[in-house]
């Protein structure tokens, strides 16, 4: 027989007060993981922000309500942490823009153009090799019994 049929209010609080206890930084933790696979850092930080806000702006008339929110953002913190270290996070995507050199051509034949007066200007694309010898100089030694002589 469940509790959850026949329990009392106060046995139903208690199960719902331990539930939560247990299973919401578990679903939490999982929500970030997932935001960050799929949307990387920057929804994380609009999220850790807007969390922030709904934190402060709650009011309770519980006594302990300021240290609960205190706790609350704690708990939001290392939960983002642990999304930001997490090896499934989603890397930035990466600005193009910044990348591109002031001034350059997007239309192929420009490209083109641009690539093949780079390759013209740099020929030869190296010094030529350097003859070199590995020859010891000097005279060879003759082997006399087991051991070189001069």
């Amino acid at each position: 027989m469940s509790k959850l049929q026949h329990g009392s209010s106060d046995e139903l609080e208690t199960i719902r007060r331990k539930a939560v206890y247990h299973f919401a930084p578990i679903l939490l933790r999982e929500a970030l993981l997932r935001l960050c696979r799929m949307s990387g850092g920057e929804s994380l930080d609009r999220f850790e922000k807007a969390m922030v806000e709904k934190i402060d702006q709650s009011v309770g008339e519980d006594a302990d309500f300021s240290d609960m929110k205190e706790f609350a953002t704690e708990q939001l913190y290392a939960c983002i942490r642990e999304a930001r270290s997490s090896p499934d996070m989603t890397p930035p995507v990466e600005d193009v823009k910044s990348r591109r050199t002031h001034g350059r051509s997007e239309e192929p034949g420009t490209l083109e153009d641009q690539l093949q007066k780079g390759l013209e200007d740099s020929f030869p694309a190296s010094d030529p090799p350097a003859v070199v010898s590995t020859a010891i100089p000097g005279r060879t030694k003759k082997r006399v019994g087991g051991e070189l002589s001069p």
